[in-house]
């Protein structure tokens, strides 16, 4: 099984984006739309979810892999430093949450969140111009998808 095996058009795809940060995670969000569009997943096969903040996306992403018909998800949040360890501590929960998702569930969930010392480093990151980091998590759970085609039908054979 190769890409051109996949049945885009069939795939359907949960997005999680936080509002908190929303003037980088609407930029991102647009962004991984579009990326999953382009590989051919038709928008009525997307779904988007908005939860409050990056910290509450492991669990909005756990309620898509097991109360939604979806093949994956793409987590998409911005944790910006402030002047107080608020930020490890959000950084480091969302960052496990994810990797227990993956390591749990069947199903892939791709880590579009930032996490960057200031705004302008976040603007960059969500900047279509200079690779939109949630397009390139789109484009990651799309691999991650193929992955997993590839590997679960070759254990058919």
């Amino acid at each position: 099984m190769n890409e051109q095996d996949v049945d885009w058009s069939n795939i359907k795809v949960a997005i999680v984006a936080a509002k908190w940060n929303s003037f980088i995670t609407d930029e991102m969000l647009g962004a991984a739309i579009h990326a999953l569009k382009d590989k051919g997943i038709s928008e009525s096969n997307i779904f988007v979810y908005r939860c409050p903040g990056s910290f509450e996306i492991p669990l909005a992403c756990k309620w898509c892999l097991e109360h939604q018909h979806t093949d994956g998800v793409v987590a998409i949040g911005a944790v910006i430093r402030g002047g107080t360890p608020h930020f490890d501590y959000v950084c480091d929960a969302v960052t496990r949450g994810i990797t227990d998702l993956n390591m749990s569930s069947s199903k892939p969930v791709s880590f579009g969140i930032l996490t960057t010392d200031n705004v302008e480093q976040a603007e960059e990151r969500a900047s279509v111009d200079k690779g939109n980091k949630g397009a390139e998590a789109a484009i990651a759970l799309c691999e991650m998808i193929e992955l997993m085609q590839t590997i679960t039908h070759k254990g058919n054979n």
